[in-house]
């Protein structure tokens, strides 16, 4: 599977992940099944942000809330890997909903792009998508 993004979101990812070297950011991704047409920077709530993150759900309710009232479709997810792994880790399969979203992974100026999809014994595996800057 291949996705468009622009360069200039691409940037605004890396330049993210480069800011904030010592935890991970994270945010949501907007568009449709062959392009990101959107990025949003939500904090991370998580008890161990350099480690790990978890999207505000806040943040997270009202995209979803304003997608069914014909807002933008929230496509994915986005994080960084101050490890500079753009891989998905065992973390995030463990804690991934198997739900055919799209994960961008930015690590420096490295991004990646998956879809959590289910795999064997119930744990969510990712499959490699292929981004296509333009």
């Amino acid at each position: 599977m291949t996705v468009e993004i622009s360069s200039a979101l691409r940037d605004r990812l890396c330049v993210a992940a480069k800011a904030t070297p010592d935890i991970e950011v994270c945010g949501l991704v907007f568009g449709t099944s062959e392009r990101v047409e959107d990025i949003a920077f939500c904090a991370n709530v998580a008890p161990e942000p350099r480690r790990t993150f978890e999207i505000d759900p806040v943040a997270l309710f009202a995209a979803l809330r304003a997608e069914r009232n014909g807002g933008p479709a929230v496509i994915g997810y986005w994080h960084s890997h101050p490890s500079g792994d753009v891989r998905p880790s065992a973390t995030d399969a463990a804690r991934a909903a198997a739900d055919g979203k799209i994960w961008l992974i930015v690590a420096g100026d490295i991004l990646g792009g998956w879809r959590a999809l289910p795999g064997k014994g119930g744990a969510t595996a990712f499959d490699a998508v292929t981004l296509n800057v333009v």
